[in-house]
Parts: structure tokens; sequence; C-alpha cells
């Protein structure tokens, strides 16, 4: 009886983390995959939002030109690149999404984005929930749901395989 209950013990532990990532949220042909944001830094005022993906899984091109949420002051679409040795990064006003393909929005890649977080209105903590909007030139808005993770637990997440 021991067994059993720890194996539908930890069945329920996986199935509800598994819940946790399983959030993947539609406007028209794109689909946002796992949206969440990393604890913050002590003192810091600013946050960013990451993404496994933004999938365009339709025929035609579409572009993310603009983000909001409630919790911050200003949100941004950041840009991040390499020049030489230093990592530089810059807002955009939009990021192209083209037919049938994949943008990676995932923390740590060098040649990626993410939603950058200006003037938070409270740090964010591990757990925590909050709505982002994204709008898409031809898909429109959609408001996905932003999960709080120590940084950690995103990488190895992002790392993992099926």
């Amino acid at each position: 009886m021991k067994v059993f209950f720890k194996l539908v013990t930890s069945f329920l532990f996986l199935a509800s983390a598994q819940t946790i990532w399983a959030q993947d949220f539609k406007a028209g042909t794109i689909v946002v995959e796992r949206p969440h944001a990393t604890v913050s830094m002590h003192g810091s005022k600013n946050g960013a939002v990451f993404f496994k993906s933004i999938k365009n899984s339709g025929k035609d091109a579409d572009q993310l030109v603009s983000v909001k949420s409630q919790i911050a002051d200003k949100t941004e679409i950041h840009e991040m690149k390499m020049d030489g040795d230093v990592m530089k990064m810059r807002a955009l006003s939009a990021i192209e999404i083209p037919a049938g393909s994949v943008i990676s929005v995932i923390k740590g890649n060098p040649s990626g984005y993410h939603v950058m977080l200006l003037g938070l209105k409270k740090p964010l903590k591990e757990g925590d929930k909050f709505s982002l909007w994204l709008s898409f030139k031809k898909a429109g808005e959609v408001e996905v749901e932003v999960v709080v993770q120590a940084p950690e637990a995103a990488v190895k997440h992002e790392e993992h395989k099926h």
C-alpha cells in the first residue's frame, strides 16, 4: 500500500508540474508557448518575460507589435545580440514572425528576444502569476498568463527534452 501511495503522489506531483508548463496561448495562427518571468533580483525595478517560443503556423507573416502589462510602468519588446564579447540589448518596435516559423524567446539565447518590464510596481516572487497582453499585426491581441519562476527552474525546463 505504501508503494501505491508513493506512485499516486508522484504521479499527481508530476501532473501538476506539467500543468504549470502546459500553458500555450493562441491568437489566430500564432501560438505563444509557456510564458514565464524570473524572480526579481534584490533591489531591481525591472524584470523580463520569456516564452518557450512564438510559433506562426499560418501561410502569412505576422508581427508582434506591442506588449502591455499592469505590473510595470512600461513594457517593451527587446532584442539581445552579441557584439564581439559584449551582450547588447535594444528595444524594438516589432518582431517579425515569418509564415511557418518559430521565434526564440528563451532566456539565455544570445540572439533572441524577451519582454522587458520597466518600473515594476512590486518585486516578482516565485509562484506569482500576472497577465501580459501581446498584440500581433494580423492575429490580434491575446492575453497570456505569466508564471514567475526561480531562474534555475526556467533554464532546467527549457533544457528538458521529451
